[in-house]
Protein backbone atom coordinates (compact mmCIF):
# COMPACT_ATOMS: atom_id res chain seq x y z
CA UNK A 1 0.00 0.00 0.00
CA UNK A 2 1.57 3.62 -1.53
CA UNK A 3 1.96 5.80 1.54
CA UNK A 4 0.42 9.48 0.51
CA UNK A 5 2.79 12.26 1.42
CA UNK A 6 1.24 15.12 3.26
CA UNK A 7 2.61 18.88 1.70
CA UNK A 8 3.88 20.51 4.64
CA UNK A 9 5.29 23.70 3.45
CA UNK A 10 3.30 26.59 4.42
CA UNK A 11 1.57 29.38 1.35
CA UNK A 12 -0.50 31.85 0.85
CA UNK A 13 -3.37 33.37 -1.27
CA UNK A 14 -2.82 36.32 -4.07
CA UNK A 15 -4.96 39.19 -2.18
CA UNK A 16 -5.81 40.17 -5.50
CA UNK A 17 -6.56 36.93 -7.93
CA UNK A 18 -6.54 34.25 -5.23
CA UNK A 19 -3.84 32.35 -7.00
CA UNK A 20 -2.14 30.00 -4.17
CA UNK A 21 1.53 30.72 -3.83
CA UNK A 22 4.95 30.54 -1.74
CA UNK A 23 4.78 31.80 1.43
CA UNK A 24 7.75 33.21 0.68
CA UNK A 25 6.90 34.67 -3.01
CA UNK A 26 7.16 38.72 -3.61
CA UNK A 27 5.31 38.57 -7.14
CA UNK A 28 1.79 36.95 -7.79
CA UNK A 29 3.10 34.95 -11.08
CA UNK A 30 -0.65 35.16 -12.39
CA UNK A 31 -1.80 38.63 -12.07
CA UNK A 32 1.91 40.13 -11.16
CA UNK A 33 0.50 41.79 -7.99
CA UNK A 34 3.27 42.97 -5.54
CA UNK A 35 3.20 40.75 -2.17
CA UNK A 36 4.21 42.72 1.20
CA UNK A 37 5.74 39.99 3.36
CA UNK A 38 4.81 41.93 6.58
CA UNK A 39 1.33 42.07 6.08
CA UNK A 40 -1.40 40.56 7.23
CA UNK A 41 -2.77 37.76 5.39
CA UNK A 42 -6.45 38.15 6.60
CA UNK A 43 -6.31 41.86 6.17
CA UNK A 44 -4.79 41.83 2.50
CA UNK A 45 -7.41 39.26 1.52
CA UNK A 46 -10.16 41.76 2.27
CA UNK A 47 -11.33 43.80 -1.01
CA UNK A 48 -11.16 47.42 -0.73
CA UNK A 49 -13.07 49.75 -2.06
CA UNK A 50 -11.56 52.73 -4.42
CA UNK A 51 -12.30 55.91 -2.90
CA UNK A 52 -13.53 58.97 -4.81
CA UNK A 53 -11.40 62.24 -5.74
CA UNK A 54 -12.90 64.94 -3.75
CA UNK A 55 -12.61 68.59 -5.26
CA UNK A 56 -12.86 71.57 -3.03
CA UNK A 57 -13.85 75.23 -4.49
CA UNK A 58 -13.53 77.90 -2.80
CA UNK A 59 -16.62 81.07 -2.50
CA UNK A 60 -15.03 82.65 -5.69
CA UNK A 61 -14.36 79.58 -7.54
CA UNK A 62 -17.75 78.24 -6.87
CA UNK A 63 -19.50 81.64 -7.82
CA UNK A 64 -17.40 81.71 -11.42
CA UNK A 65 -18.66 78.01 -12.21
CA UNK A 66 -22.20 79.47 -11.43
CA UNK A 67 -22.01 82.65 -14.04
CA UNK A 68 -20.32 80.30 -16.09
CA UNK A 69 -23.45 77.87 -16.37
CA UNK A 70 -25.86 80.77 -16.74
CA UNK A 71 -23.81 82.24 -19.48
CA UNK A 72 -23.73 78.59 -21.74
CA UNK A 73 -27.47 78.50 -20.87
CA UNK A 74 -28.58 82.43 -22.11
CA UNK A 75 -26.20 81.04 -25.36
CA UNK A 76 -27.83 77.67 -26.11
CA UNK A 77 -31.38 79.43 -25.44
CA UNK A 78 -30.13 82.11 -27.83
CA UNK A 79 -29.12 79.66 -30.44
CA UNK A 80 -32.55 77.93 -30.56
CA UNK A 81 -34.29 81.31 -31.59
CA UNK A 82 -31.89 82.25 -33.87
CA UNK A 83 -30.76 79.25 -35.80
CA UNK A 84 -28.65 81.93 -38.51
CA UNK A 85 -26.75 83.46 -35.93
CA UNK A 86 -22.57 82.51 -35.74
CA UNK A 87 -21.86 82.88 -32.27
CA UNK A 88 -18.08 83.50 -31.22
CA UNK A 89 -15.99 80.27 -30.16
CA UNK A 90 -15.11 79.93 -26.57
CA UNK A 91 -12.20 77.93 -25.45
CA UNK A 92 -12.78 76.73 -21.54
CA UNK A 93 -9.90 75.90 -19.33
CA UNK A 94 -10.00 74.94 -16.05
CA UNK A 95 -6.88 75.80 -14.10
CA UNK A 96 -7.03 74.60 -10.40
CA UNK A 97 -10.82 75.14 -10.36
CA UNK A 98 -10.43 78.26 -11.77
CA UNK A 99 -12.99 78.60 -14.98
CA UNK A 100 -11.48 81.02 -17.46
CA UNK A 101 -13.03 82.21 -20.87
CA UNK A 102 -11.37 83.00 -23.42
CA UNK A 103 -12.95 84.59 -26.52
CA UNK A 104 -12.02 84.36 -30.19
CA UNK A 105 -12.34 87.89 -31.93
CA UNK A 106 -13.06 87.19 -35.31
CA UNK A 107 -11.91 90.23 -37.77
CA UNK A 108 -13.80 91.33 -40.72
CA UNK A 109 -11.41 92.36 -43.81
CA UNK A 110 -12.21 96.24 -44.63
CA UNK A 111 -12.00 96.55 -48.69
CA UNK A 112 -9.69 99.23 -50.13
CA UNK A 113 -10.99 101.18 -52.56
CA UNK A 114 -8.58 102.32 -55.66
CA UNK A 115 -9.36 105.77 -56.90
CA UNK A 116 -9.83 105.74 -60.82
CA UNK A 117 -7.20 108.29 -62.47
CA UNK A 118 -8.32 110.57 -65.19
CA UNK A 119 -6.05 109.72 -68.70
CA UNK A 120 -3.44 111.60 -69.19
CA UNK A 121 -2.68 112.17 -72.67
CA UNK A 122 0.94 111.54 -73.63
CA UNK A 123 2.29 114.23 -76.05
CA UNK A 124 3.28 113.02 -79.77
CA UNK A 125 6.81 112.77 -80.79
CA UNK A 126 7.75 115.57 -83.04
CA UNK A 127 7.51 114.95 -87.16
CA UNK A 128 11.00 114.89 -89.26
CA UNK A 129 10.11 117.38 -92.25
CA UNK A 130 13.04 118.34 -94.86
CA UNK A 131 12.10 121.78 -95.81
CA UNK A 132 11.40 122.16 -99.41
CA UNK A 133 12.15 125.06 -101.99
CA UNK A 134 9.20 127.56 -101.78
CA UNK A 135 8.75 126.37 -97.99
CA UNK A 136 7.82 129.32 -95.38
CA UNK A 137 7.06 128.73 -92.00
CA UNK A 138 3.40 130.47 -92.21
CA UNK A 139 2.43 128.01 -94.80
CA UNK A 140 4.31 124.80 -93.01
CA UNK A 141 2.37 126.41 -89.52
CA UNK A 142 -0.60 125.97 -91.38
CA UNK A 143 -0.26 122.30 -92.72
CA UNK A 144 0.85 120.88 -90.14
CA UNK A 145 -2.00 122.72 -88.01
CA UNK A 146 0.54 124.31 -85.40
CA UNK A 147 1.64 127.84 -84.45
CA UNK A 148 4.71 129.57 -85.84
CA UNK A 149 6.46 130.19 -82.55
CA UNK A 150 6.20 126.68 -81.63
CA UNK A 151 8.36 125.34 -84.80
CA UNK A 152 10.93 128.41 -83.54
CA UNK A 153 11.06 126.99 -80.34
CA UNK A 154 11.31 123.47 -81.48
CA UNK A 155 14.16 124.42 -83.82
CA UNK A 156 16.02 127.21 -82.18
CA UNK A 157 15.46 129.20 -85.02
CA UNK A 158 15.52 132.98 -85.26
CA UNK A 159 12.57 134.73 -84.41
CA UNK A 160 12.29 136.04 -88.22
CA UNK A 161 11.96 131.83 -88.80
CA UNK A 162 14.04 131.68 -92.00
CA UNK A 163 14.25 128.66 -93.72
CA UNK A 164 16.89 127.02 -96.13
CA UNK A 165 15.87 123.97 -98.71
CA UNK A 166 17.47 120.89 -97.12
CA UNK A 167 17.40 121.76 -93.78
CA UNK A 168 15.66 119.11 -91.35
CA UNK A 169 13.01 120.84 -88.83
CA UNK A 170 11.42 119.02 -86.06
CA UNK A 171 7.51 119.84 -86.15
CA UNK A 172 5.62 120.11 -82.85
CA UNK A 173 2.06 117.79 -83.23
CA UNK A 174 -0.49 119.18 -81.42
CA UNK A 175 -1.71 117.24 -78.22
CA UNK A 176 -4.85 115.07 -79.28
CA UNK A 177 -7.88 115.45 -78.23
CA UNK A 178 -11.06 113.33 -77.26
CA UNK A 179 -13.44 113.05 -80.29
CA UNK A 180 -16.76 114.40 -79.07
CA UNK A 181 -19.59 112.29 -78.30
CA UNK A 182 -22.50 111.60 -80.15
CA UNK A 183 -25.12 113.31 -77.11
CA UNK A 184 -23.04 116.42 -77.84
CA UNK A 185 -25.31 117.29 -81.24
CA UNK A 186 -27.68 119.05 -80.72
CA UNK A 187 -31.03 118.65 -82.30
CA UNK A 188 -32.81 120.75 -84.36
CA UNK A 189 -34.99 122.71 -81.48
CA UNK A 190 -32.01 123.37 -79.05
CA UNK A 191 -29.73 124.57 -82.20
CA UNK A 192 -33.08 127.07 -83.48
CA UNK A 193 -33.81 127.91 -79.34
CA UNK A 194 -29.61 128.32 -79.14
CA UNK A 195 -29.31 130.56 -82.24
CA UNK A 196 -32.15 132.53 -81.38
CA UNK A 197 -31.39 136.65 -80.34
CA UNK A 198 -32.96 137.04 -76.98
CA UNK A 199 -33.09 140.31 -74.46
CA UNK A 200 -34.70 140.31 -70.84
CA UNK A 201 -37.12 143.55 -69.96
CA UNK A 202 -38.32 144.51 -67.11
CA UNK A 203 -41.88 145.78 -66.63
CA UNK A 204 -41.92 149.67 -65.48
CA UNK A 205 -45.06 150.74 -63.90
CA UNK A 206 -47.01 152.14 -66.97
CA UNK A 207 -46.29 149.47 -69.30
CA UNK A 208 -48.94 146.71 -70.61
CA UNK A 209 -48.23 143.32 -73.04
CA UNK A 210 -49.67 145.03 -75.58
CA UNK A 211 -47.19 148.56 -75.33
CA UNK A 212 -44.21 146.00 -74.87
CA UNK A 213 -45.36 143.42 -77.92
CA UNK A 214 -45.55 146.81 -80.07
CA UNK A 215 -42.45 148.33 -78.86
CA UNK A 216 -40.45 144.90 -79.85
CA UNK A 217 -42.47 143.95 -83.35
CA UNK A 218 -42.95 140.84 -81.33
CA UNK A 219 -46.66 139.16 -81.01
CA UNK A 220 -48.39 139.20 -77.18
CA UNK A 221 -48.74 135.29 -77.53
CA UNK A 222 -45.17 134.89 -78.56
CA UNK A 223 -44.40 136.23 -75.67
CA UNK A 224 -47.00 134.84 -73.35
CA UNK A 225 -45.80 131.07 -74.46
CA UNK A 226 -41.84 132.24 -73.98
CA UNK A 227 -42.64 133.42 -70.18
CA UNK A 228 -45.37 131.05 -69.34
CA UNK A 229 -47.98 133.29 -68.77
CA UNK A 230 -51.53 132.81 -68.54
CA UNK A 231 -53.32 136.08 -68.80
CA UNK A 232 -52.28 139.74 -70.78
CA UNK A 233 -51.92 141.47 -67.22
CA UNK A 234 -48.37 142.48 -66.13
CA UNK A 235 -46.92 143.56 -63.40
CA UNK A 236 -44.08 146.36 -62.53
CA UNK A 237 -40.20 144.80 -61.87
CA UNK A 238 -41.26 141.80 -63.77
CA UNK A 239 -38.84 140.20 -66.20
CA UNK A 240 -40.20 139.47 -69.46
CA UNK A 241 -38.07 137.06 -71.85
CA UNK A 242 -38.17 139.31 -75.35
CA UNK A 243 -37.36 136.63 -78.37
CA UNK A 244 -36.22 139.54 -81.22
CA UNK A 245 -35.90 136.03 -83.65
CA UNK A 246 -40.03 135.72 -83.67
CA UNK A 247 -40.09 139.37 -84.92
CA UNK A 248 -43.68 139.64 -86.82
CA UNK A 249 -42.96 140.86 -90.21
CA UNK A 250 -43.17 144.59 -91.02
CA UNK A 251 -45.70 145.44 -93.50
CA UNK A 252 -44.41 147.77 -96.48
CA UNK A 253 -46.33 149.74 -99.05
CA UNK A 254 -45.34 147.40 -101.74
CA UNK A 255 -45.77 143.76 -101.90
CA UNK A 256 -41.80 143.77 -103.68
CA UNK A 257 -39.98 141.28 -100.80
CA UNK A 258 -37.18 142.95 -99.49
CA UNK A 259 -33.59 141.58 -99.16
CA UNK A 260 -32.57 141.15 -95.58
CA UNK A 261 -29.12 142.01 -94.35
CA UNK A 262 -26.44 140.17 -94.22
CA UNK A 263 -26.27 137.02 -91.65
CA UNK A 264 -24.00 136.93 -88.50
CA UNK A 265 -21.20 134.49 -88.81
CA UNK A 266 -22.60 130.79 -87.94
CA UNK A 267 -20.79 129.81 -84.85
CA UNK A 268 -19.00 126.66 -85.17
CA UNK A 269 -19.86 123.71 -83.09
CA UNK A 270 -17.71 120.34 -83.71
CA UNK A 271 -15.13 119.42 -84.53
CA UNK A 272 -13.36 121.36 -82.17
CA UNK A 273 -10.48 123.25 -84.08
CA UNK A 274 -7.24 120.67 -84.28
CA UNK A 275 -9.31 117.84 -83.76
CA UNK A 276 -7.72 114.33 -84.93
CA UNK A 277 -9.71 111.34 -86.12
CA UNK A 278 -7.71 107.93 -86.64
CA UNK A 279 -8.07 105.32 -89.02
CA UNK A 280 -11.42 103.29 -88.26
CA UNK A 281 -13.88 106.98 -88.42
CA UNK A 282 -16.10 105.94 -91.14
CA UNK A 283 -17.54 109.65 -91.33
CA UNK A 284 -16.79 112.88 -89.89
CA UNK A 285 -20.09 115.55 -88.80
CA UNK A 286 -19.62 118.76 -89.31
CA UNK A 287 -21.90 120.99 -87.43
CA UNK A 288 -22.79 124.55 -86.52
CA UNK A 289 -25.51 126.66 -85.01
CA UNK A 290 -28.12 128.07 -86.85
CA UNK A 291 -28.42 132.02 -87.48
CA UNK A 292 -32.03 132.05 -88.46
CA UNK A 293 -34.55 131.43 -90.33
CA UNK A 294 -33.16 130.71 -93.89
CA UNK A 295 -35.42 132.33 -97.27
CA UNK A 296 -36.32 129.57 -99.57
CA UNK A 297 -33.39 131.13 -102.15
CA UNK A 298 -31.10 130.60 -99.29
CA UNK A 299 -28.58 128.00 -97.73
CA UNK A 300 -25.33 127.38 -95.58
CA UNK A 301 -22.31 127.39 -97.91
CA UNK A 302 -19.81 124.72 -96.75
CA UNK A 303 -16.55 124.81 -97.94
CA UNK A 304 -13.93 122.30 -97.37
CA UNK A 305 -10.49 122.10 -98.46
CA UNK A 306 -7.74 119.24 -98.00
CA UNK A 307 -4.23 121.20 -97.09
CA UNK A 308 -2.51 117.82 -97.95
CA UNK A 309 -3.10 118.00 -101.82
CA UNK A 310 -0.64 119.45 -104.06
CA UNK A 311 -3.61 121.89 -105.74
CA UNK A 312 -5.27 122.46 -101.94
CA UNK A 313 -7.81 120.49 -103.06
CA UNK A 314 -11.52 122.92 -102.60
CA UNK A 315 -15.27 121.80 -102.97
CA UNK A 316 -18.44 123.95 -101.57
CA UNK A 317 -21.73 122.17 -100.38
CA UNK A 318 -24.93 124.15 -100.04
CA UNK A 319 -27.31 122.51 -97.70
CA UNK A 320 -30.43 123.73 -95.58
CA UNK A 321 -29.26 121.68 -92.46
CA UNK A 322 -26.80 122.51 -89.94
CA UNK A 323 -24.68 120.05 -90.22
CA UNK A 324 -22.78 118.06 -92.97
CA UNK A 325 -21.25 114.69 -93.24
CA UNK A 326 -17.74 115.34 -94.82
CA UNK A 327 -18.40 113.92 -98.75
CA UNK A 328 -16.61 110.50 -100.05
CA UNK A 329 -14.39 112.66 -102.34
CA UNK A 330 -12.45 113.64 -99.23
CA UNK A 331 -11.80 110.39 -97.22
CA UNK A 332 -7.80 109.60 -97.49
CA UNK A 333 -7.39 106.52 -98.93
CA UNK A 334 -3.66 107.14 -100.43
CA UNK A 335 -1.90 105.74 -97.25
CA UNK A 336 -0.72 109.60 -95.97
CA UNK A 337 -2.62 111.95 -93.07
CA UNK A 338 -4.47 114.39 -94.02
CA UNK A 339 -5.23 117.72 -92.78
CA UNK A 340 -8.49 119.66 -94.05
CA UNK A 341 -9.76 123.72 -93.11
CA UNK A 342 -13.56 124.35 -93.32
CA UNK A 343 -16.32 127.53 -92.64
CA UNK A 344 -19.47 128.08 -93.23
CA UNK A 345 -21.08 131.35 -94.34
CA UNK A 346 -24.65 131.70 -95.78
CA UNK A 347 -25.46 131.97 -99.26
CA UNK A 348 -28.24 133.26 -101.73
CA UNK A 349 -29.22 131.79 -104.96
CA UNK A 350 -30.05 134.52 -107.63
CA UNK A 351 -31.17 134.43 -111.37
CA UNK A 352 -32.21 130.50 -110.70
CA UNK A 353 -35.43 128.96 -112.30
CA UNK A 354 -37.02 125.46 -113.59
CA UNK A 355 -34.11 125.02 -116.65
CA UNK A 356 -30.97 127.41 -114.83
CA UNK A 357 -29.86 126.33 -111.86
CA UNK A 358 -28.73 129.55 -110.47
CA UNK A 359 -25.64 131.45 -109.01
CA UNK A 360 -24.76 131.91 -105.50
CA UNK A 361 -23.57 134.57 -103.53
CA UNK A 362 -22.58 135.34 -100.16
CA UNK A 363 -25.39 136.95 -97.79
CA UNK A 364 -23.62 136.64 -94.66
CA UNK A 365 -20.02 136.66 -92.87
CA UNK A 366 -18.25 133.58 -92.71
CA UNK A 367 -17.68 131.81 -89.96
CA UNK A 368 -13.64 131.27 -88.22
CA UNK A 369 -11.91 128.79 -89.76
CA UNK A 370 -11.16 125.35 -88.62
CA UNK A 371 -8.59 122.69 -89.21
CA UNK A 372 -8.78 119.07 -88.80
CA UNK A 373 -6.77 115.57 -89.52
CA UNK A 374 -8.14 112.41 -90.56
CA UNK A 375 -5.46 109.51 -90.69
CA UNK A 376 -6.44 106.67 -93.23
CA UNK A 377 -6.84 102.78 -92.90
CA UNK A 378 -3.41 101.62 -91.83
CA UNK A 379 -1.67 105.01 -91.13
CA UNK A 380 -0.85 105.46 -87.61
CA UNK A 381 -1.17 109.47 -86.22
CA UNK A 382 2.80 109.25 -85.84
CA UNK A 383 3.10 109.10 -89.53
CA UNK A 384 5.14 111.45 -91.39
CA UNK A 385 2.92 113.57 -93.64
CA UNK A 386 4.21 114.93 -97.31
CA UNK A 387 3.10 118.23 -98.23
Amino acid sequence: MMNQDKNTSKTKLCPVCGTRLNESATRCLVCGTELDLKADTKKSAEVRAKRLPEITLSLPAALGLLALFITLGAVVVFLALNPGANPETEEISEIEGTATVSPTITTTPTTTLTPTMEPTWTPLPPIEYVVQSGDVCSGLAAFFGVSIQSIILENNLSTDCILTEGQTLMIPQPTPTASPQPTATLNEVEKTEEACEKIYYTVQSDDTLSSIADTYDVSMTVIKEYNGLTSDTVFEDMVLTIPLCLREPTAGPTATPTTPPPYPAPNLLLPADGSSFSNGIGTITLQWAAVGELEANEAYAVTITDLTSDINYTETFYVTDTSLLVPSSFVPNDGQPHVYRWYVFVARQIGASEEVEGKWESAGDESLQRVFSWFGEGISPTATPTP
